[in-house]
């Protein structure tokens, strides 16, 4: 696989930072395509540019089910279903609809509940800011948004969102940076232990500092780093990059 793009350094690497680089390009040469699929990310445009599936989305990979084989298939349903229908277009609509007119496509009324309230909050915040669509109004959230404050956002307020689910909406939104889950926390650990660092990662926050201090070291982005961390799993005899090719396109 060719090794990802990285961006022209601009800083004087250490001789330990030099070996973390060095590893972390390593692993990031195992992937393919990932700058394309982290720019459609980073400019708001996964599920075909549409905010609700992306509210979706998250709301579904909040409860840790596998996401490829759970979590898509069902926002398909739900897009199949409702926005393709035209029943829920809006982040308005979504804020309003009823949990048992949509428990059909997916049970979890925790994951409902999550996205019903993210997407009424934003829908208000973008009528605060005389912002015209779902899209201007999650990249306005994301970019005025704070990590180190998550906890008093109104959206990190929300009960089932945490850190990681917020760190992925900001990401959706336009935001270079990492979700601190548990695969990106182990491989970036074997990273780091394999380059010889300390460099910390028990933390959810020092995790993600740690990434964004890696990604400054190596070229790379965050978010780069952090999806690499997800598509270089093995499911089979296949990483994820090359089962989920075709999916991966799509969303």
């Amino acid at each position: 696989m060719m090794p990802i793009q990285s961006h022209k350094l601009d800083i004087t690497l250490s001789s330990s930072d030099r070996h973390l680089s060095q590893t972390i390009r390593r692993y990031m040469s195992r992937t393919r395509g990932l700058r394309e699929y982290c720019e459609r990310c980073l400019k708001t445009d996964r599920w075909n540019s549409n905010v609700v599936l992306m509210v979706v989305d998250a709301a579904f990979t909040s409860i840790g089910l596998n996401y490829f084989t759970s979590v898509v298939p069902h926002v398909v349903k739900f897009e199949d279903k409702f926005v393709a229908t035209g029943q829920i277009k809006t982040l308005k609509d979504l804020g309003a609809v009823r949990l048992n007119n949509v428990e059909c496509v997916w049970k979890n009324r925790r994951s409902w509940q999550a996205a019903k309230e993210i997407a009424a909050y934003l829908h208000l915040y973008g009528l605060a800011q005389h912002l015209n669509n779902d899209k201007a109004t999650l990249r306005h959230w994301a970019k005025n948004s704070s990590l180190e404050h998550w906890r008093d956002d109104p959206v990190g307020k929300i009960t089932g969102i945490g850190i990681t689910t917020f760190q992925y909406l900001r990401m959706m939104g336009g935001v270079d940076t990492a979700m601190p889950d548990k695969i990106v926390r182990r491989v970036v650990k074997e990273i780091l232990n394999s380059a010889g660092s300390n460099l910390p990662t028990t933390d959810d926050m020092d995790l993600v500092n740690t990434i964004h201090y890696m990604a400054k070291i190596s070229g790379c982005r965050s978010i780069e780093i952090c999806w690499m961390t997800w598509l270089i799993q093995r499911e089979g005899d296949m990483i994820r990059m090359d089962k989920y090719d075709k999916l991966l396109s799509r969303i």
